[in-house]
């Protein structure tokens, strides 16, 4: 299967916008039970969400409300009603025993930490290697750069470096990227992407409809990319079968067992649009 490049978070006390994201192109729909929802509309917003996803007819995740909050447990009693294709979103993740007990209480459900403080980066492989319920970890940047107390891009760079090298070493997908908050700057998120990309990244999570091409534009290999990956699995098919050890492309690049995987990478996100 295609891994998802678009996540789009909706917020569970708007029905109307929850029905539009499940009507989207996005590949994973986020129904937010958090932060976009102010304390007075928990309630409405978890029967919502209960009401909505109970088909479990596409990839959803919900984001529950931390444990410290007074709504934690009626989400988690709701998501426990819910199909099992439905992960949970785990906010502000900052110690693998918080995993186990929500593995403890979710069983057979994708767990998806976000990892939104200084303490939950210096602890992300420990968080991502918690439970085999775990089936992604990502940053949340918002939270961060306020723990951080920071505004720069750069001072990011670390934390994003080992959140993915984390997701490496757990066997877990590459993480998809924090949102971009500004939903008119399509330039500037594109670019964002490309830089995300670059780190390791793979996909992002969107606030707005807008942004899902952009993104998913982004993260697709480009026809060159396209092309020399062929290239690479060719040579290899060919070298196997003629019985040659040291396979070189055409433009002198000796090839390797990282290239080839890389290469294969490559071909499984390629768009498969003509």
């Amino acid at each position: 299967m295609t891994p998802p490049l678009t996540f789009l978070y909706t917020p569970a006390d708007r029905p109307d916008r929850v029905r539009k994201a499940l009507e989207s192109t996005a590949d994973v729909v986020l129904v937010d039970l958090e932060d976009a929802v102010a304390p007075a509309h928990k309630d409405e917003a978890r029967a919502n969400a209960v009401r909505l996803l109970a088909s479990g007819t596409r990839p959803v995740q919900v984001r529950v409300n931390h444990p410290s909050t007074p709504w934690h447990e009626a989400d988690l009693a709701a998501l426990a009603g819910l199909p099992l294709t439905v992960g949970a979103r785990i906010p502000k993740t900052e110690s693998p025993q918080e995993i186990l007990v929500l593995a403890a209480a979710l069983p057979g459900r994708a767990l998806h930490p976000l990892i939104e403080s200084a303490l939950g980066v210096e602890r992300a492989l420990e968080i991502a290697t918690a439970s085999p319920a775990i089936a992604s970890i990502s940053l949340g940047e918002a939270d961060l750069r306020s723990d951080l107390q920071v505004d720069d891009e750069a001072a990011l760079a670390w934390p994003r470096s080992r959140v993915i090298v984390a997701a490496r070493a757990a066997r877990l997908p590459p993480p998809a990227m924090s949102v971009y908050p500004n939903v008119r700057d399509l330039e500037g998120l594109a670019a964002s992407c490309r830089a995300g990309r670059a780190l390791g990244f793979r996909g992002r999570t969107a606030i707005h409809p807008v942004q899902l091409e952009t993104i998913r534009s982004a993260f697709l290999p480009t026809p060159r990319e396209v092309l020399r990956a062929k290239e690479v699995l060719d040579r290899v098919a060919g070298a196997t079968a003629a019985g040659v050890g040291a396979i070189a492309l055409a433009d002198g690049t000796f090839l390797d067992v990282a290239m080839v995987e890389q290469a294969r990478a490559v071909l499984t996100l390629a768009d498969p649009a003509p």
